[in-house]
């Protein structure tokens, strides 16, 4: 999302969430408002966002919004949907942001881990578009021991899941203990890691994501409910695979 071309001052502050259209008229009535250090003259004046002013403030990410964010296990990655929301975790005037702030994908209430959100489109479709590579490692622990076949079955590329109508594509499990793993998947299907154990007999009982292509969660230092901000194509950088591993 860029603003580099003038709009109405009103359009601009509602779509960045400062308020309604009729918030910001009062704001202009009240002498709050100021572009290029001079009291905007009206909601419909066409300003640049990087000349605007509210309180004395710049504006709040006006060429758009990505963020890298530790979930924590118990919220859910949806606006409208009961229980705790991930969007709590962030400041409620990004709530209203037009486009709105999404998440890359999910994880579930139960999984916790790297996600990334962004208000950008295009963003968001380049990190989930199957042919720019970009997997997803996740950290697993399971209810019962590994026999030892998991690691030959998933690279095997024709695993079916209950439901599905194509075989999961291979992925590479590495065990790390009697009940723990980490697994690299490359498509993101629903639930897909617990129903990929489930199709084998077992169960999940832990689930974090600790990667997005290259970027790992620990490099980011973030704490459950936590994020930082990232230009998209720092983002894009560091979640991009080396050559060696597309091939």
């Amino acid at each position: 999302m860029s603003r580099r071309k003038p709009e109405r001052l009103d359009r601009l502050l509602a779509n960045l969430g400062y308020g309604s259209r009729k918030d910001v008229g009062h704001w202009v009535k009240e002498g709050l408002i100021t572009v290029d250090g001079r009291l905007a003259k009206s909601v419909s004046q066409k300003v640049l966002a990087e000349t605007v002013r509210v309180e004395g403030e710049p504006l709040d990410h006006p060429d758009g919004l990505t963020l890298i964010y530790h979930k924590p296990t118990g919220s859910v990655c949806s606006h409208k949907e009961m229980g705790v929301l991930i969007y709590a975790d962030f400041p409620e005037q990004w709530s209203d942001r037009k486009p709105p702030l999404s998440s890359v994908g999910r994880l579930d209430k139960e999984t916790s881990g790297l996600l990334v959100l962004t208000d950008d489109g295009h963003l968001n479709h380049h990190l989930t578009s199957p042919k720019h590579h970009i997997s997803k490692t996740y950290a697993v622990r399971l209810d019962s021991p590994l026999s030892g076949n998991e690691q030959e079955i998933f690279a095997g590329g024709s695993l079916m899941l209950e439901g599905d109508e194509k075989p999961c594509l291979p992925a590479e499990m590495r065990a790390l203990g009697e009940r723990k793993a980490t697994l690299v998947l490359h498509e993101g299907r629903y639930h897909q890691v617990r129903r990929m154990f489930a199709a084998i007999g077992n169960r999940v009982t832990t689930l974090t994501r600790t990667h997005i292509g290259a970027l790992s969660l620990d490099e980011t230092n973030l704490a459950p409910g936590t994020y930082q901000t990232i230009e998209p194509e720092a983002l894009i950088k560091r979640v991009s695979p080396r050559e060696e591993d597309i091939h």
